[in-house]
């Protein structure tokens, strides 16, 4: 699916399942399905809507909000090593990288020394193709391993951190799955850290090649929030499609009938482009009016647990390093700069900016 009507249609509707994907051989574009059957990713309603409940309330409104002072420290303390480092500068090695996987780990208490191999565990889970197959493996199991052990020791000796909450959270006077926890764990780290990280690359680099819009927002600074959106709409921010699901019924849309077991991918990307939708779907416009909602976090019941939190640490990421940087620009023409190929995530490798 590719128009966002039907994208919207096939997110929210209680026919198409993700669970029963659990064990069949589909399409993918990592070597292993990334998500565990305990994944949430893989759930549906109830049990979904269970787990998810439990997690959501760490990333309200509030919660989110309480967070953004710490968030601007951060950011402010990112920047200040990266003017001290003197132009030019990586902007995904001076901010896209450390600030996302900052906040992850502190959301989860990770340990400082454990904070390098579980960033390599990551990256390797989600190398598409097979090239790599059992790098990718190794990393999913070493995850999936660490989590179980962290959660154990946070159940033993609680702190005040998610996984702690998510640990003692008891039902009918039992507590979780173990299992649940801790690859719920592993969800917020990959999820939280590789999505709002690329994305400050990707932002930054598009800003820097469409000198109007960022005039624009330059002169317009209350115009961010916005801008954020229409940046999100219009990024392609990975390659290929993400987890698919399964007709447990016959289905007619679009006047075609989806058959009961057969699979459908949805595209948020090309989503995101349509022009049924959106008035000149390929351009960027930061002042863009009366536009739908992007489909980058996706919809329906998958919508992403962590949109806020991104939301947030891409405002303020992007808002303090126009206001540090007026005269931010490439380092490199922008034909030079490498994209990566070896994951999911399309981003740039290295994103050389002065000022």
């Amino acid at each position: 699916m590719t128009r966002h009507e039907h994208v919207r249609a096939v997110t929210s509707d209680p026919r198409f399942s993700r669970a029963a994907l659990i064990g069949r051989d589909l399409p993918s574009v990592t070597p292993d399905l990334v998500d565990h059957a305990e994944s949430i990713n893989l759930m549906d309603p109830p049990a979904h809507s269970r787990l998810r409940g439990l997690v959501a309330a760490a990333f309200g409104d509030r919660q989110v909000e309480e967070l953004r002072p710490r968030t601007r420290r951060t950011v402010g303390a990112l920047l200040d090593a990266m003017a001290d480092h003197g132009s030019p500068a990586d902007v995904s090695d001076w901010l896209a990288a450390p600030l996302p996987l900052n906040t992850v780990f502190e959301l989860l208490d990770v340990p400082e020394p454990d904070r390098a191999p579980l960033r390599r565990w990551a990256t390797a889970m989600m190398a598409p193709g097979t090239p790599d197959g059992a790098a990718a493996a190794e990393g999913k199991a070493g995850l999936r391993a660490y989590f179980a052990e962290l959660t154990a020791a946070r159940r033993r000796h609680p702190g005040s951190d998610l996984l702690s909450a998510l640990a003692a959270v008891r039902e009918d006077g039992e507590p979780l799955d173990a299992r649940e926890v801790a690859v719920m764990g592993m969800l917020l780290l990959v999820t939280g850290h590789n999505t709002s990280a690329h994305q400050i690359s990707n932002i930054v680099y598009t800003l820097l090649t469409h000198p109007e819009q960022l005039a624009r927002l330059r002169a317009r600074p209350e115009l961010l929030p916005a801008a954020i959106e229409e940046l999100l709409r219009f990024i392609p921010y990975r390659q290929g499609v993400g987890i698919p699901r399964q007709a447990t019924e016959d289905v007619e849309l679009a006047g075609v009938t989806i058959r009961a077991g057969e699979t459908v991918h949805v595209s948020y990307l090309a989503a995101n482009r349509d022009e049924l939708v959106y008035d000149r779907p390929d351009e960027l416009d930061l002042e863009r009016k009366d536009a739908p909602a992007h489909l980058t976090f996706g919809h329906g019941t998958h919508h992403c647990l962590g949109a806020r939190l991104a939301r947030m640490e891409l405002q303020v990421a992007i808002g303090a390093l126009l206001e540090r940087f007026p005269a931010l620009r490439l380092a490199v023409p922008a034909e030079e700069v490498r994209w990566n190929t070896g994951s999911i995530w399309r981003f740039p490798l290295a994103l050389p900016v002065a000022w």
